[in-house]
């Protein structure tokens, strides 16, 4: 039986890499994110299937988890929350201009113009047909959706189970939030929009 400490209810490309990290140094971990999809195939098949309409299976689909973070579990973040209702929601703020920007040149810039893999599918059936309707290219209507979604989770989930934290706070707002202690190292910081280009880059998904 799948047991959830963590829910993340985010957005990538606020911040998430940093946090997961930072989640699993906490031992909120092993944490649940996008890259899943990209390295166990039938993973992605699994979530192809909730792409698709179906009802999600959280203990196929999150087995072995014990956080989550940004797309594709984000998408499910009311049914999680309702799924596990002794989980935390994390929520991480950050700029819509920033965001949007950050998104832009990273996530939409480098998905396949044609899905075919099941990874692929379910990316773009959840969150680019999905969360954005089809309209990510308009930033007024993918920042509103942006704002309307961060607005949302914070009327949705009570004061006491929300996490609502700034990647450039660092550890202090978060682990008082967790109940936990500070660790004694720096507050990790990761997959910076050049740092993603870079690996784009070395895989082809975008010209040097």
């Amino acid at each position: 039986m799948t047991r959830l400490d963590i829910i993340g209810a985010s957005f990538g490309r606020t911040g998430t890499t940093s946090v997961r990290l930072a989640l699993e140094t906490l031992g909120f971990g092993p944490c649940h994110y996008m890259r899943h999809l990209f390295t166990d195939v039938e993973h992605a098949r699994d979530w192809m299937w909730v792409a698709d309409g179906n009802d999600p299976n959280w203990d196929v689909l999150l087995s072995g988890f014990a956080s989550t973070i940004a797309w594709p579990a984000s998408c499910y973040w009311r049914e999680l929350a309702e799924a596990f209702p002794d989980a935390k929601v994390l929520l991480i703020d950050r700029d819509p201009v920033e965001w949007y920007g950050s998104v832009s040149r990273t996530l939409y810039r480098t998905r396949p113009r044609t899905a075919v893999e099941p990874r692929d599918k379910t990316i773009e059936r959840l969150i680019w047909s999905g969360v954005f309707d089809g309209r990510f290219s308009d930033p007024q209507h993918a920042m509103d959706v942006y704002r309307a979604h961060r607005d949302e989770v914070r009327a949705t989930i009570p004061a006491d189970r929300l996490v609502d934290v700034d990647v450039a706070a660092g550890w202090p707002p978060l682990c008082e939030a967790l109940g936990v202690a500070v660790p004694d190292e720096p507050f990790p910081h990761a997959n910076s929009t050049g740092e993603y280009l870079d690996r784009a880059r070395s895989a082809g998904a975008v010209p040097n």
